[in-house]
């Protein structure tokens, strides 16, 4: 079987360049400054050639040489394959330059202490592939995200999943767990040990002070829906977490955010079998007929990071 009839090796390849270079340069003498290599080389890369095509391509000898027939029409061909390859090569090579400029990302805070978010794994791979583009991070309220990504201030955002807006594409990309938490100094702090005797009642932690979010989220639905009454309020995780430290309000965080916080004996769980609720969290960008290719590009390493 004739090889070149099946797939195309990196062999054929350099066959075919061989064979280019010496009809360009009119003979296997002439082709020896042009490759870099021995007369009696090429003359054994043209007859492998030959061997492998199962066609003779050119006439060498006292004559000088000449192509065949066949040779000439394979020549024409092998100026089209290479030439195509020449192509691709500079195509992508120009594609990759021309990702420059500024990648502006938006995320909602405290996603880098979460074991299941890799947006710096995803930032560290758009830097192999994009090394000329600059990076700038916001960590915004999710509200402020949203309306950025509608506007084009930012590429992509990363935000908890919430209701959606038509005017944006969303895609998964990863989880995390909320509890209810009280801050040491909070009538509640000592009967939430691991191995307290009077352990609250749902009730009576629903009449409790309780800081959230104040906006449009899992935070706010699930504390209405939990009984929760929210006396303060806050638009960052960082400002829950003040809030429960200071011993006077009960707030949900997301459990890995706030293991620093219990391991020094600053925060306990309440009720964590009760109040908790999943989260989960998205990419948000504009529609893909809108966006461009340095948020498309982004969008598919972090895709790619989080589907491992």
């Amino acid at each position: 079987m004739k090889a070149l009839l099946g797939q195309v090796s990196d062999l054929d390849l350099r066959l075919l360049r061989v064979f280019r270079a010496v009809v360009d340069c009119g003979g296997f003498a002439a082709a020896e400054l042009e490759l870099n290599i021995g007369r009696s080389t090429i003359s054994r890369h043209i007859k492998d050639l030959e061997e492998r095509l199962g066609l003779r391509l050119c006439r060498r000898g006292r004559g000088g040489f000449a192509l065949t027939p066949e040779g000439t029409q394979i020549y024409q061909s092998t100026l089209r394959v290479l030439g195509a390859i020449s192509e691709l090569r500079s195509e992508v090579h120009n594609l990759h330059q021309r990702l420059t400029g500024s990648l502006h990302l938006a995320l909602f805070d405290k996603t880098a202490t979460n074991p299941d978010a890799h947006i710096a794994a995803a930032i560290g791979k758009m830097r192999e592939r994009a090394p000329e583009v600059a990076i700038e991070i916001r960590v915004l309220p999710m509200n402020e995200i949203e309306r950025g990504v509608i506007d084009g201030d930012f590429h992509v955002g990363v935000i908890p999943t919430h209701r959606r807006s038509e005017a944006c594409a969303y895609h998964p990309l990863f989880g995390e767990q909320m509890f209810l938490y009280c801050g040491e100094g909070h009538p509640l702090f000592e009967r939430c040990a691991p191995r307290a005797k009077r352990p609250p009642a749902a009730k009576e932690v629903g009449a409790l002070p309780f800081a959230g979010l104040g906006f449009h989220s899992h935070n706010m639905e699930r504390g209405h829906d939990f009984g929760l009454q929210r006396v303060a309020t806050a638009f960052d995780q960082e400002g829950v977490a003040t809030l429960v430290l200071s011993g006077a309000f009960l707030g949900f965080l997301p459990d890995h955010y706030a293991a620093r916080f219990v391991e020094k004996g600053e925060m306990r769980s309440v009720l964590p079998r009760h109040f908790t609720y999943a989260c989960g969290f998205e990419a948000i960008l504009r529609p893909e007929a809108q966006r461009s290719r340095l948020a498309q590009t982004f969008l598919d390493v972090l895709l790619e990071a989080h589907a491992r």
